[in-house]
């Protein structure tokens, strides 16, 4: 049954509520903890077991870091790393062009900076070069260095690391991996077919920092010291959280670390980022997600590959600044070039039809760049795996996101290996892929046939899933407070979406580029203000501006707005429907 009676709210979704086991546990988590009734309705919804709140809501690191031991090459990679550094050897670094790489890239370059070498940061160019290591790079690199690591990349590089023979090298990545790995010093992978699955969800720069954590182990017991790791987690949480990795066990603790140390400005880098995004409170995994995240990648998107893992390893403010304006300068140029592929991908999807397992839409001339977060936007929009190619002579390179319970990146690895694709990999959200002209059409039928028996394409519009009811006067700044202790909220944890029955109308007026400000009142005296971004690119907007004295069902997300000095909740709106 729907949750509030809605099966078909303004954009088109049912809303969906807790359900009666969650509810019989939120209620006893209130009687044992004494903590809000909606906190404790979030608790619930995320699984956290009754005698498990206190430690739930102040998580430790020390109790879910796990022994780096357990993936398999971690002795042999640390090993290296050590001895690196105790031999003082020639060091390179190859790193992939996102957020993941370039963080995983910076924590090396930290790390070895403070241990006194500086190593050399190679990033190859995604238009140029494509993903991963490429043999003309590595055979560069390895006439010049002794050790080559490879970081969110070269699980599937088997004939670039055998053109690096002359050094060796390590791979610290997390993308699926083939039956057979590349000949190396270590590959350190939690997504190796060898592997238990166990920390399957750990990005790259986690890998990195495990590997981290196993060489300062190996200094202590030889009586040096090591850099301070824990100052380097603001890293490894916004790594985290741009890759989409699942916010639980250590992954969770990560980020919540990660953003304490974020908070005390140390990193020049991210303090030059923060300031050009006017990141202006305590950073969130929304900020890393939505707005530091977009900045880096731009780099790597339509600009030099390299900006954003230089940026993150500057140690000079005065460049970091420098390194951050042109960022956000690319970040702009971006979305207007973002905007076009949109436009064109949605209107060719939408003649395709969005009912099938899989949406997918190529054209000529679109940006390598964008194609992913077009892909992700016509996923939100479908729900579906989508697929976005760029097509350039005789080839197109493209890019995938997937839905929950739905495995993209093995689909595509299995095309390459049908031979449909030149070459593709990624894991089960996010997916490349190259394919030849000549082969498009046949390669997207295949994978939606791989597709659809995984499920994809069963459901209708995505539902909206709630965590209760709220009234204005209960959505206070020390509720809200409480509902972050279960956070950092993000993938594998969604933020809490509250429902308010029956509300009036007060004002409504359009702001900025199709965004709505509107408030709310119950009747009763108490009212709530909100702001729903893109409301009038739907009928969101229209129907609560021409509200014509109804009342509304509304739903959203609860957060403090900071003004001036005073702090009040906001209502982040998603949805509505005529109560």
């Amino acid at each position: 049954m729907a949750y509030l009676g809605v099966d078909c709210s303004l954009t088109g979704r049912r809303w969906v509520g807790p359900g009666v086991e969650h509810e019989r546990l939120a209620e006893a988590m209130v009687q044992q903890t004494g903590q809000p009734r909606a906190l404790c309705g979030v608790l619930a919804r995320l699984g956290v077991p009754l005698e498990e709140v206190a430690g739930y809501l102040d998580p430790k690191l020390r109790d879910l870091l796990p022994d780096p031991r357990t993936l398999r090459d971690m002795e042999a990679a640390s090993s290296r790393l050590v001895a690196a550094v105790t031999r003082r050897e020639r060091v390179a670094i190859f790193a992939d062009y996102d957020v993941d790489g370039g963080t995983s890239a910076a924590l090396l370059i930290d790390w070895f900076g403070q241990m006194g070498l500086e190593p050399t940061l190679y990033v190859p160019d995604r238009i140029d070069e494509g993903y991963g290591p490429n043999e003309p790079a590595m055979a560069q690199l390895a006439a010049a260095h002794d050790l080559i690591v490879c970081v969110d990349c070269g699980t599937l590089s088997h004939g670039p690391i055998a053109a690096a023979a002359a050094a060796d090298v390590i791979v610290l990545d997390h993308h699926l991996a083939g039956e057979t790995l590349p000949e190396c010093v270590a590959v350190v992978n939690p997504n190796r077919q060898d592997e238990d699955g166990a920390l399957a969800h750990l990005c790259a720069a986690a890998v990195v920092f495990l590997a981290l954590v196993d060489a300062g182990r190996q200094l202590r017991a030889a009586g040096k010291g090591g850099p301070d790791l824990m100052a380097m987690l603001d890293l490894v949480a916004l790594a985290t959280v741009a890759d989409v990795a699942p916010l639980r066990g250590v992954n969770r603790a990560l980020v919540r670390q990660g953003l304490n140390v974020m908070a005390g400005r140390s990193r020049p880098g991210l303090v030059a980022l923060s300031d050009v995004a006017r990141v202006d409170t305590a950073p969130t995994s929304y900020h890393l997600g939505f707005v530091l995240g977009p900045r880096i990648n731009a780099g790597g998107r339509i600009g030099r590959a390299d900006l954003g893992a230089r940026l993150l390893a500057c140690r000079d403010p005065h460049e970091a600044k420098s390194l951050a304006d042109k960022l956000d300068q690319l970040n702009g140029e971006r979305r207007e070039v973002e905007e076009a592929v949109r436009a064109a991908a949605l209107a060719q999807a939408e003649e395709r039809g969005f009912d099938a397992p899989l949406v997918w839409a190529a054209g000529e001339g679109w940006h390598p760049g964008v194609v992913g977060i077009v892909a992700s936007r016509l996923k939100e929009r479908t729900n579906r795996p989508a697929i976005v190619i760029g097509m350039d002579g005789d080839e197109g390179k493209g890019s995938g996101r997937s839905v929950s319970g739905v495995d993209l990146g093995a689909s595509i690895q299995k095309l390459a290996a049908e031979g449909l694709l030149i070459k593709g990999g990624g894991h089960k959200m996010a997916a490349g892929l190259t394919v030849a002209r000549d082969k498009l059409e046949a390669a997207m039928e295949r994978l939606t046939e791989l597709l659809a028996k995984q499920g994809a394409g069963l459901g209708g519009a995505a539902d909206l899933s709630l965590d209760g009811t709220l009234m204005p006067g209960a959505a206070s700044v020390d509720l809200c407070e409480g509902i972050e202790k279960a956070g950092p909220f993000g993938a594998g944890a969604p933020a809490p979406r509250f429902a308010f029955p029956e509300m009036r109308v007060g004002f409504a007026k359009q702001v900025g580029a199709g965004h709505l400000k509107v408030s709310f009142d119950d009747g009763l005296g108490a009212r709530i203000d909100a702001i729903a971004f893109g409301a009038f690119d739907g009928p969101l907007g229209a129907a609560l501006s021409d509200h014509k004295g109804k009342r509304f069902h509304v739903a959203g997300r609860i957060e403090i707005n900071e003004w001036n000095g005073r702090r009040s909740v906001q209502l982040r709106l998603e949805d509505a429907a005529e109560a």
